[in-house]
């Protein structure tokens, strides 16, 4: 099924005004491993010692943006919040090709929640001054909470909207986005600024160029943004600016192996398995 939502005009009569898009895509260095552990006493991940990448959804929204920067031109901004090893992370999206990155960080900003995450975000965002499109991710891989983008626009008091295909620009500074649900396709105008969350694997990112990780290297794009520049209130950042308390975790429990083997007829050893399988309560 598909669904075309708020487009006022049939897309025979859309001429596309050549407009330069200033984006800023967002995105999340996070543990490169599905174990993780808590801290009992913040609730909070433990990151020392475990080696880190850029969320691998993130790459998908800056390949979106590459997509419509290299359509209609302008410039892709990245934005980081997370500690200063994410330069790694932000250093690997300019060998992609995006323009430069900041990185917001701050042992201000530790321990916090999505709120007090997007409030650093979107103050960021007003620092950094004029621009067209937020993107964002559909969701990072350490928490699936796909909060940020939401919480961002709210913020900011812009429009939003997730699970993101594509995308073009028509008149009167507006986008047209194309977004997928469970059983139907829909369209969506929205006046920009705006705010989006592109739908994971939609859009594999490019491999690195070798002529952008040199840029990356040489005339290092990037700059880090401590809570010096911003000014924000520290009752409104980090652990303290968070209302979200983990109260207790329980550790993922393991299962023993039993190791049972059986060899011998084939057709026996299937009998053999159904049967345990029975036993088990698993058919």
């Amino acid at each position: 099924m598909e669904l075309s939502l708020k487009w006022e005009r049939s897309p025979i009569q859309v001429r596309v005004r050549r407009m330069a898009l200033n984006i800023i895509v967002f995105i999340k260095w996070v543990p490169n491993t599905q174990v993780v552990n808590i801290d009992p006493r913040t609730g909070t991940l433990i990151r020392e010692g475990v080696p880190s990448i850029v969320n691998p959804h993130d790459l998908h929204a800056v390949e979106f943006a590459l997509k419509l920067k290299e359509k209609y031109g302008g410039k892709v901004t990245v934005f980081s919040m997370a500690p200063p090893s994410a330069l790694q992370g932000i250093e690997f999206v300019v060998g992609m090709g995006v323009d430069n990155g900041i990185l917001l960080s701050d042992r201000a900003f530790a321990g916090a929640d999505t709120l007090a995450t997007s409030y650093v975000l979107a103050n960021a965002v007003k620092k950094l001054g004029e621009f067209d499109l937020l993107i964002f991710g559909q969701e990072t891989i350490d928490s699936s909470t796909a909060h940020i983008g939401a919480q961002t626009a709210s913020w900011l008091n812009l429009p939003y909207i997730y699970y993101v295909l594509e995308a073009e620009l028509v008149d009167g500074g507006r986008i047209r986005v194309k977004r997928t649900l469970e059983r139907s396709l829909e369209w969506y105008e929205l006046p920009l600024p705006a705010v989006i969350g592109v739908a994971m694997g939609s859009n594999p990112p490019r491999p690195i160029r070798l002529r952008e990780k040199l840029r990356a290297r040489l005339e290092k794009p990037m700059e880090t943004w401590t809570n010096q520049k911003l000014s924000l209130d520290p009752l409104c950042i980090g652990l303290r600016g968070s209302p979200t308390r983990v109260v207790k975790s329980i550790p993922t429990p393991t299962i023993p192996r039993k190791k049972e083997k059986f060899e011998g007829d084939p057709v026996e050893g299937a009998r053999w398995l159904v049967q345990k399988l029975r036993e088990e309560g698993l058919i």
